[in-house]
């Protein structure tokens, strides 16, 4: 049977939510109600549905970006992670179906190329690399692939600290003699100022989202974004802002510190607490965020990332042509 790909309309929404929480691979960057939280104007949206004539078989949030050479459709612009969502049991005839009816459309379209950054294999159901294979197949290359620091829960025993490096713990045993606590606390506006002063101070730019846009999301996403904060005194030495990407997967999405404070070493017990919640929580995963700029490592942040167990796995964003 073949695939139709359509316009996502309004009256989609609960379709495709559904579709996001109990597929192979989606995440909360595929969700609508993410997506709802960027203002009107910023992209020129184009989602798609695939419609195989039985319901709904992917989804493919998207937008327009005009480049020198033409349109192009990227999924997504404003997301961390985009491309066709996948029902848990699609297969690689199902997967090339689909990429195939994409080009199509695209190329129906008038656009140039898409680029695409999917979720890495650890955030699936059922982990499997058909979409990339597709993909390669029909001529995409990777004009970005980066590492991401991922930790395997399920590899870490009750007793944390043994999947991690001294360098590690001595930092958790600093910031816990010298009185520093961690705790869990929704409001955005104590750590904002000090993440907003390190982007700016280390690497000259400003947060993903503005204040504003951090609370919106937390409202249209209640208990997906939450906060952990580390604090002396009453003062906001570091934090880490998690968003709960599926069900596998948790995501550090912002990780900073007060470099005023930093010889006490608040982000160690950070990432110690964070760690344990997540284990706590279920999640099979936990993602740091990448340690890599256009293949270029931050080594001193790879060995802090790897000291509390994580490892690298490809962030990898496809890009081809249609016509």
């Amino acid at each position: 049977m073949g695939v139709t790909l359509r316009r996502a309309t309004e009256s989609d929404r609960r379709a495709w939510r559904d579709f996001v929480l109990r597929s192979n691979n989606g995440t909360v960057f595929h969700l609508p109600e993410f997506l709802d939280y960027h203002p009107a104007g910023r992209f020129d949206n184009h989602h798609l549905i695939a419609d195989c004539g039985a319901g709904i078989e992917s989804v493919i949030p998207g937008a327009i970006t005009v480049r020198p050479d033409g349109a192009w459709f990227r999924s997504y612009p404003g997301a961390s992670y985009g491309g066709p969502v996948l029902d848990d049991s699609a297969s690689l005839s199902d997967t090339e179906r689909l990429v195939d009816a994409l080009l199509e459309y695209c190329g129906d379209a008038g656009f140039r190329g898409v680029e695409m950054t999917p979720p890495p294999a650890v955030y699936s159901r059922r982990p499997h690399d058909y979409l990339e294979f597709a993909l390669v197949k029909r001529g995409f290359t990777y004009p970005k692939r980066e590492l991401t620091a991922v930790i395997d829960l399920t590899r870490l025993g009750e007793e944390l600290t043994l999947g991690f490096r001294s360098s590690a713990l001595r930092g958790v045993r600093k910031a816990r003699n010298s009185g520093v606590e961690v705790e869990e606390n929704p409001d955005f506006s104590l750590f904002y100022p000090v993440l907003e002063a390190n982007l700016q101070e280390r690497h000259g730019v400003r947060p993903t989202h503005t204040l504003d846009e951090l609370e919106r999301l937390s409202a249209l996403l209640p208990g997906s974004i939450r906060q952990f904060v580390a604090v002396k005194d009453g003062v906001v030495m570091a934090g880490m802002v998690m968003f709960h990407c599926n069900p596998r997967v948790t995501l550090a999405f912002y990780i900073s510190h007060d470099t005023e404070h930093q010889a006490l070493r608040p982000v160690n017990l950070v990432y110690m607490e964070v760690i344990r919640w997540a284990k706590s929580m279920g999640y099979r995963y936990l993602d740091l965020g990448t340690f890599t700029l256009n293949m270029d490592v931050n080594h001193g942040l790879c060995r802090f990332k790897e000291s509390f167990s994580a490892r690298g796995i490809f962030r990898s964003t496809l890009s081809g042509t249609v016509r």
